[in-house]
């Protein structure tokens, strides 16, 4: 018998009610990774809902300059208008739908539909219709048929976000104790970051909760996903160097992991970031705790809920180089329950020296690009949970998600906001992400 949408939905809340309630015991079960229903009410009450990181505002620094992006299936144009002000319009032309921005970026005071011509300034304002007179007299009212600006945009500190819910908190509100630990490495120095080039994109056989995860507190599999790379001396020569650290859930189901050298061994601090940026971050950061936090850290993996993560880590591209700092943002796009677009973006600052950005531009390229040995290590992963996660078995076959829950306490002495947790090997942020997925997909975030 084939279930009615609404018996479908309810099928699906049962089960979020489950991994909702199961969640404080560790157990989530494999089939959230790979279901249809499941994926239908994400697009709705997820991607309909939360902010969703866009781009960057070095990628459009001119009057004019656009890039299309996307908020799940919803298609966007992101442009910076002629008095410098950048909106977020969607890409649908107001007569018969058709998308009015076909290229990727580029530089334009307008968008001329290449359907009926339906022509729009920058700003979303329509300004021209062909034969006009002709075909609509006097009922046309151009005023109220622009381009639709999404219900809410917001940007933290050259970060692009947008909601499509018009009732969504601030983006600080939503963010929270996230900005601090953002902080770290948008606010390095005064001249900020920019992004080098166009975004890598890929497609992969994943569901798109699987990299958020990861990203967002999963310090353990570096053990054994990414051993060779200990064994090819392009990571500290430890295997459990990642479980020196600390493990943060910075609320609102953000999280993120920081990781310091193993013990005996001297790593550069601040990332082994060069002499002129590590001075400019002592004055740039915004508080002095900041400054102390960032000493100790080698590598920093993060997660703002729900698909935003970042990566800040010194590692060598090859066996014959020496370690390099490297900063990516991604973007998991889910296209479907089995399938993840991702988006890749390398940024630096805007003011390190030249020879600098190259080395860790290439160090991005080596390790965590297109075909990085990073990239292609943790892709396989992913994809086999996926494919593993479509059958019937895996609707009630739990995962176990309780690391740390016996024995790890909260840090009372760690200066940052959160739950801060002294060892990286640890799932309170998984746990987290977890339940705030569910109180978005029950309609109780």
């Amino acid at each position: 018998m084939t279930l009615s949408v609404g018996d479908r939905v309810n099928q699906v809340e049962q089960l979020l009610r489950r991994v909702k309630q199961n969640i404080d015991e560790g157990r989530v079960p494999a089939k959230i990774y790979n279901d249809p229903d499941i994926f239908e009410l994400e697009r709705e009450r997820i991607f309909g809902r939360a902010y969703i990181y866009l781009g960057h505002e070095s990628e459009i620094p001119h009057p004019g300059d656009y890039m299309v992006r996307y908020i799940a299936d919803d298609n966007v144009i992101v442009v910076r208008d002629e008095e410098g002000q950048i909106r977020v319009l969607f890409n649908c032309c107001r007569h018969r739908g058709m998308q009015v921005c076909r290229a990727e970026m580029g530089n334009a005071s307008h968008f001329r539909c290449p359907y009926h011509g339906w022509t729009y300034r920058n700003t979303g304002e329509l300004v021209g219709v062909p034969a006009g007179k002709e075909a609509y007299g006097d009922v046309l009212d151009k005023g109220a048929w622009g381009l639709r600006p999404v219900p809410r945009m917001e940007i933290y500190d050259g970060l692009i976000f947008a909601s499509l819910d018009a009732q969504a908190p601030s983006l600080n509100e939503y963010l929270g104790g996230m900005t601090w630990y953002l902080d770290l490495v948008t606010k390095r120095t005064e001249a900020g970051l920019e992004v080098v080039g166009a975004p890598h994109r890929w497609v992969m056989d994943a569901n798109w909760k699987l990299p958020a995860d990861n990203f967002v507190g999963d310090a353990y599999h570096t053990l054994m996903t990414h051993r060779s790379a200990v064994e090819l001396d392009l990571a500290p020569r430890d295997p459990k160097f990642a479980m020196y650290g600390v493990h943060v859930h910075a609320g609102n189901g953000h999280g993120l992991g920081m990781i310091s050298a193993p013990p005996g061994m001297e790593l550069p601090p601040f990332w082994g970031y060069p002499e002129e940026v590590v001075r400019a971050l002592q004055r740039s950061y915004p508080r002095p705790e900041q400054v102390e936090v960032a000493r100790r850290i080698n590598f920093l993996h993060g997660t703002v809920f729900p698909n935003f993560s970042v990566l800040n880590v010194m590692i060598a591209k090859d066996h014959r180089s020496a370690p390099t700092p490297m900063l990516t943002f991604r973007v998991w796009r889910p296209v479907g329950p089995d399938r993840t677009e991702v988006w890749s973006w390398f940024l630096v600052e805007r003011d390190a020296p030249e020879w600098f950005k190259e080395r860790s531009y290439q160090t991005y390229v080596h390790t965590f690009g297109t075909s990085g040995v990073f990239e292609q290590d943790d892709a396989e992963n992913w994809r086999g949970i996926t494919r593993v996660a479509r059958g019937l078995m895996a609707r009630d076959h739990d995962l176990n998600y309780q690391m740390g829950m016996s024995f790890l306490k909260r840090d009372p002495t760690w200066p940052g906001p959160g739950e801060a947790y002294p060892l990286d090997y640890a799932e309170a942020n998984q746990r987290a992400f977890i339940r705030q997925w569910c109180e978005y997909m029950l309609n109780e975030a």
